[in-house]
């Protein structure tokens, strides 16, 4: 069974850090990411690695560059996000999603596989 799983979310002033971290269990895939929504919004992609034979790819969205780090550790089939210097219009749902091909979409559906989500939230 495929699954994903996240964890490390919270509540947190604005200023300060968390890292999320997203399991993936039954298989490996090639790309990982991470979307979020907020309320009454849609979801929005984060962030984005992509894993070769012999590089990884990165990829943030312009909103959370310089302040967010996406990063896989190969031996626990595990990503993470490290998120500082955190603001309120960072609360929302994160979720962990992953795809068996080189994925360069920022569509949600072009995501194959998704967590349960995750909730940040940030106060002011």
């Amino acid at each position: 069974q495929v699954q994903l799983v996240e964890s490390g979310g919270g509540l947190v002033q604005a200023g300060g850090s968390l890292r999320l971290s997203c399991v993936a269990s039954g298989r490996t895939f090639t790309t990982y990411a991470w979307f979020r929504q907020a309320p009454g919004k849609e979801r929005e992609f984060v962030a984005r690695i992509i894993r070769s034979r012999s590089s990884v790819s990165l990829k943030y969205s312009d909103f959370v560059k310089g302040r967010f780090t996406i990063s896989f550790d190969n031996g626990k089939n595990t990503m993470y996000l490290q998120m500082n210097t955190l603001k309120p219009e960072d609360t929302a749902v994160y979720y962990c999603v992953a795809d068996g091909d080189s994925t360069t979409s920022f569509s949600p559906q072009s995501y194959g596989y998704w967590g349960q989500g995750t909730q940040v939230t940030v106060s002011s």
